[in-house]
């Protein structure tokens, strides 16, 4: 699992990396929430910690932006504001969870389990975004009207897509992904397959769709 930490402390930063690689967890380290926007933007994260007092741009209008981006990534808030206006803020600006600092590692990691497994409350055979399910059993997607089959990298795109609902995946991502590295495919197959996925949408009149985000790739959003 891949997380985003975003703390300007950065011996806390330290420790916090060394917590969670201990624990099984690969993580990158960013120290505003400028950086946290950016990195979001070009890469896979599973989840997001997310310090509130930050320079260039503090957590909380960070997590804003995101959340208006319509990226739904979990976030934890870590944050030595503890007052019940403060955590009510953070929650209602898009977190999942807050966590007051000082913390332990161990609640830390609880709170770590219990967002990522919120988060990816779907089950593996069956995923659902709007109005549109994918069964990953069956390889097919659905809306209320009607069912249409997938190929199979329609399907491994759509899964990568929906399992990351609001977040950039650059072409480049998408094709190391359901290419594969040794692939002598052309980069342009991405657009190919993303355009197939579009009709069988429409076809489908799904309430969501896959937008295209210029110079950096796709995300799926409700439309």
């Amino acid at each position: 699992m891949r997380l985003l930490l975003a703390e300007d402390e950065k011996s806390l930063s330290r420790a916090i990396v060394t917590i969670l690689q201990r624990n099984n967890y690969s993580v990158d380290a960013v120290y505003n929430g400028r950086e946290l926007l950016e990195y979001l933007t070009s890469n896979i994260y599973d989840g997001v910690i997310l310090d509130v007092m930050m320079p260039e741009m503090d957590g909380i209008t960070a997590l804003r932006e995101l959340r208006a981006s319509d990226n739904r990534i979990p976030v934890l808030i870590l944050s030595a504001k503890s007052e019940v206006d403060d955590k009510v803020l953070g929650l209602d600006s898009g977190a999942n969870d807050y966590l007051t600092k000082p913390f332990s590692a161990a609640e830390l990691l609880a709170r770590i389990r219990a967002m990522t497994r919120s988060g990816a409350e779907q089950t593996d055979s069956r995923l659902s975004f709007g109005n549109l399910t994918l069964d990953c059993a069956g390889y097919c997607m659905s809306t209320p009207d009607g069912k249409l089959q997938l190929a199979n990298k329609e399907f491994q795109i759509l899964e990568l897509l929906m399992r990351h609902p609001g977040q950039v995946l650059s072409a480049e991502q998408l094709m190391e992904k359901v290419w594969g590295f040794d692939s002598d495919s052309e980069i342009n197959v991405v657009w190919t397959y993303i355009s197939y996925l579009r009709k069988k949408l429409s076809a489908l009149h799904a309430d969501v769709e896959i937008r295209a985000k210029r110079n950096a790739g796709y995300l799926m959003v409700m439309s």
